[in-house]
């Protein structure tokens, strides 16, 4: 499938409303959307709504279910990205382990289209998301914990397009 067809049918406040939605996008192996409560300012915000996130699954992008996803499989440690920036994560057990990921999974379509959108880093919602891997008992390192908060708009953009 090119660009075109995975664009064709969406209007424009839909190419807008997803590329909204991928400022919560990581990358593990694959574009992986944290959308952990829909109610929470983080998505709120930024108009990510209950509402918003059924009007993209109806447009295809995207699946929602309210008892949610979970990834599983991962060893010890694995990386996670978000603005090609990685996060380490330590598990407390050394196999088998599985990972929240909310309530809502790109669809094969959806991934497509993501690869293809400039995604603007969102710091309140990074913090948001380490916070709760925190709280989960979960080791986390990271070159993006505590950063300089001065704004830098150049670093600002980010694409989640893997290298090579």
């Amino acid at each position: 499938m090119d660009d075109l067809n995975v664009l064709s049918d969406l209007t424009q406040k839909d190419k807008y409303i997803f590329a909204t939605l991928c400022q919560f996008l990581w990358v593990q192996g694959e574009p992986l959307l944290l959308i952990f409560d829909v109610e929470n300012e983080v998505y709120s915000k930024q108009g990510i709504t209950l509402s918003v996130l059924k009007h993209l699954e109806d447009a295809g992008l995207i699946a929602f279910e309210n008892k949610g996803f979970v990834k599983k499989g991962f060893g010890k440690h694995t990386r996670l990205f978000y603005c090609d920036r990685p996060t380490k994560m330590g598990f407390q057990d050394n196999e088998n382990n599985s990972l929240d990921l909310g309530h809502v999974l790109l669809t094969a379509r959806g991934k497509e289209l993501a690869l293809t959108i400039p995604v603007i880093r969102n710091q309140q919602f990074y913090e948001y998301v380490i916070r709760r891997w925190f709280e989960q008992g979960l080791v986390l390192s990271s070159i993006q914990i505590d950063r300089d908060r001065r704004p830098n708009i150049a670093g600002r953009a980010c694409a989640i397009r893997a290298p090579g």
